[in-house]
């Protein structure tokens, strides 16, 4: 999970561990979608299974018992516990299996109480009151306020590149304190509507005060306990019988690192695992409906399209970009770039998160109009470089496809591959078209992170003082569908002539032994319920 929401693929070297799991090469691939600058490859869905034995819904009492193999891509030796450091899906997946954030992302990726039981904003939003459940650490000390101080300042610490330090950034840490041994208030640096969804962050784990030997003897307050740790190998966690939540069905949790695909896929097909993540289409349709393994599929996941650089030409005129929305044909880039398997997009990020705009008309390919926008911008023949890369899966296939489109519109565009190692970094500034993905992130963070005026990862140079006005309106609104509106005024907005071009919503994809029971379809990677091991079992 990612790497804020936007991960990418990038080689890094990894010994192979034939001794423990003989059939389980890895050539080492970080499981990672954009760069801190685009945010994780968090995944969002609605889905389903290819039959019942891995949904949760499925017939049957959860039965007790027996240790899950799970194989991840991973981080080869220099992989760590420590969970501020989580940045990848297996680091994200191990650490929500000892440790706990105060909330976490819901399916719809709204804020969903955790180790706080619950929060209460005073009328000016700029001072939150959090009250803790009763939970305990793995030693069997209590979580209090003091641990969650001490975790938020370690994040903080400005000498660290801790992974959840920018989601922190509204919370003044020297003045919020602690009002009890379950309370704490925290004083914010300006009026937070969202506060919630910084409890929430991706990486923002609570851990004891003392916690100083993460990868040796880590403790959380998290379903499972930690039992042994071989990076760039495996982990293994044992039942937390004493878990807030209620105990695993589980006795042990075993993580596996398998960087290929292959490796995950033909570990799974011969026993040697019983969950394998991040599967691709085609492993996805050989597999589906066959008997032998479930196929879960988190629907409408990671966001594709293109950025248009807003600031330059020919994407400084909102009639060039208008023509742009209506060359593209989203049902073919959909079908060629990820052999169908996702939704089409509406040019808006969050489809089916909190305060999408679901309401606008889906738009459709209009070859005409373009022209005749193109026409009016006095860019008739235009020709524009699109940047893109093997870094993600679809990207190359979906630039060659949008540049066949275009040409029917009488524009020429010249498809330049970058570099996996440094895209993500060279397209926040650089050229003025390129290829983007993001995974799972809240509607008002994908906006505060990537389209107000100072936004550090803003790839489409959206800078409009009137739309940060209503950013900052809507976090100073405390009325729930009154913020609502503001929201989805923002997004007609967007809509109408923002710089991303969104074509389409991919599927999640994982893979389990039949025998797997209680794997939630519905949970993009990245939230509550994508890796809830707790919460499944072995029929």
């Amino acid at each position: 999970m990612p790497d804020e929401p936007a991960r990418h693929l990038r080689p890094v070297g990894d010994p192979s561990d034939e001794h423990h799991f003989p059939g389980l090469r890895r050539r080492g691939f970080l499981a990672a979608a954009g760069a801190a600058s685009l945010g994780a490859f968090a995944l969002t869905g609605c889905g389903g299974t290819d039959d019942t034995a891995g949904g949760r819904g499925s017939a049957g009492t959860p039965r007790r018992g027996g240790r899950l193999r799970a194989a991840f891509a991973g981080g080869g030796a220099s992989e760590t516990l420590d969970p501020h450091l989580a940045n990848l899906f297996s680091d994200v997946a191990r650490a929500k299996a000892l440790y706990d954030k105060l909330a976490d992302y819901g399916s719809d990726l709204s804020a969903q109480p955790r180790l706080a039981e619950k929060w209460e904003a005073n009328k000016t939003l700029d001072r939150w009151q959090v009250t803790l459940r009763r939970a305990t650490f793995h030693d069997g000390r209590p979580v209090t306020a003091k641990d969650v101080l001490h975790s938020y300042r370690r994040i903080a610490d400005p000498t660290k590149a801790f992974r959840a330090k920018a989601s922190l950034e509204p919370i003044d840490l020297g003045a919020s304190r602690a009002t009890g041994e379950r309370g704490i208030e925290f004083v914010l640096k300006r009026p937070t509507a969202e506060f919630p969804n910084v409890l929430a962050a991706f990486g923002a784990y609570i851990v004891p005060e003392e916690a100083t030997d993460f990868d040796k003897k880590p403790i959380g307050s998290g379903p499972f306990r930690f039992v042994s740790f071989a990076p760039g190998r495996s982990a293994v966690f044992r039942r937390n019988e004493d878990y807030w939540d209620g105990a695993p069905h589980l006795d042990e949790l075993e993580f596996i690192v398998a960087n290929e695909e292959s490796a995950r896929v033909n570990a799974l097909l011969g026993g040697q695992v019983e969950y394998a993540h991040e599967l691709s289409p085609t492993t996805a349709r050989a597999h589906e409906g066959k008997g032998q393994i479930t196929i879960v599929r988190l629907r409408g996941s990671g966001m594709l399209g293109f950025a248009m650089k807003t600031d330059r030409p020919p994407f400084d005129d909102k009639r060039v970009r208008q023509a742009f929305f209506l060359i593209a044909d989203r049902k073919e880039l959909l079908d060629g770039a990820l052999s169908g398997a996702g939704v089409i997009g509406n040019d808006l990020f969050g489809k089916g998160y909190e305060y999408y705009a679901d309401g606008l008309p889906q738009r459709e390919q209009d070859l005409d109009r373009a022209r005749a926008l193109l026409k009016a911008a006095g860019a008739e023949k235009m020709k524009v470089t699109l940047d893109t890369s093997a870094v993600a899966a679809g990207f190359t296939e979906s630039a060659s496809i949008f540049r066949d489109q275009a040409a029917k519109a009488g524009v020429t565009i010249d498809v330049k591959m970058g570099s996996k190692d440094s895209y993500w970094s060279d397209i926040l500034d650089g050229g003025v078209l390129c290829s983007y993905r993001s995974g799972a992130m809240p509607i008002e963070a994908h906006i505060s992170q990537r389209l107000l005026t100072d936004s550090t990862t803003n790839a489409t140079k959206w800078h409009h003082k009137d739309f940060d006005a209503l950013y900052q309106r809507a976090q100073s609104t405390k009325d729930r569908a009154e913020r609502a509106a503001v929201y989805e005024r923002m997004q007609r907005r967007l809509y109408a002539e923002g710089g991303f071009l969104v074509w389409g919503f991919a599927d999640w994809i994982l893979g389990t032994a039949r025998k797997v029971r209680g794997v939630e379809s519905k949970a993009p990677a990245n939230t509550l319920d994508w890796a809830r091991f707790d919460r499944v079992w072995l029929a």
